[in-house]
């Protein structure tokens, strides 16, 4: 098929749930890639830092064509927009770039996500990071790997990482400025965000939740996440071997991902900010 001047490759059929991802959610970021290239126009979605560009349609178009043809059973629902209701009783939940200010920007630290999920749980996710080639995939029945190497941080150490307490690792998160100005969502994020040994705001959950189950980020949390931002990266982490956690706190549904004793201490920080 062809999107524009940008071509991609029309998938088999045949491939697995866990390949068919893969290669899902590589083409789309390489396209997304090749769009932004070629010179791209954004609009603003909510804010400023909120922003759609032609790359994002295109590459969930080029994911909803080939769902479409490839899991014609199945459901799909996408960011930019897709709703497709499905006969399976499960459901693909696209976002085609995830990090987009900072792929408008020229910043590497953008990718293209996807996850299946049924009634119960998410069943797989797989996470691209196309300028850095990184290709994270995991999930329910499938360990957890980076281009294709097993990821085993959280057991090859003995189980310290899953016991490392969040004063002694640094912590991923992402907050809009705005939000700082309402204590009910600023209180419980300065908790959590103050209980760390470090903290990295780099722009793209998904980005963030890759590097969670690899190590290089020890654990990360986040407010009011679509399940296009949360359960690719759920998946990979869970099929890591690490742990995640959701706790509505003022109202807002706060997520959590990282070692097992980690998200414990998120848990009480982001509750300590209760007004109730």
């Amino acid at each position: 098929m062809t999107i524009g001047r940008h071509s991609a490759v029309e998938l088999d059929s045949s491939l697995d749930d866990y390949q068919l991802a893969s290669a899902l959610v590589r083409e789309a970021g390489q396209l997304a890639l090749l769009m932004r290239m070629a010179g791209l126009q954004s609009q603003q979605k909510t804010s400023v830092s909120d922003v759609v560009t032609a790359a994002d349609h295109a590459a969930e178009a080029y994911v909803l064509e080939q769902l479409q043809r490839c899991r014609p059973e199945d459901g799909i629902l996408g960011e930019e927009g897709t709703s497709v209701q499905g006969r399976s009783g499960r459901t693909w939940v696209i976002d085609p770039v995830d990090g987009t200010y900072n792929f408008l920007h020229g910043s590497t630290y953008w990718c293209s996500a996807i996850a299946l999920k049924d009634s119960s749980d998410v069943l797989l996710g797989a996470i691209f990071q196309p300028e850095e080639d990184k290709l994270w995939l995991g999930g329910a029945v499938q360990p957890a790997t980076l281009n294709g190497e097993p990821l085993t941080v959280f057991h090859d150490d003995g189980g310290a990482r899953n016991s490392a307490a969040v004063a002694e690792i640094g912590a991923a998160t992402y907050i809009h400025p705005t939000w700082l100005a309402d204590p009910l969502c600023a209180m419980p994020w300065h908790a959590a965000a103050t209980s760390a040994a470090a903290l990295r705001m780099l722009g793209s959950g998904s980005c963030d939740l890759g590097r969670v189950a690899d190590g290089q980020l020890g654990c990360w949390f986040q407010h009011s996440c679509p399940e296009w931002d949360w359960l690719p990266g759920k998946a990979i982490v869970c099929a890591a071997g690490g742990a995640t956690d959701t706790v509505r706190v003022n109202g807002l549904e706060w997520f959590m991902a990282g070692g097992t004793t980690a998200v414990r201490e998120l848990r009480a920080a982001l509750e300590s900010g209760s007004v109730a």
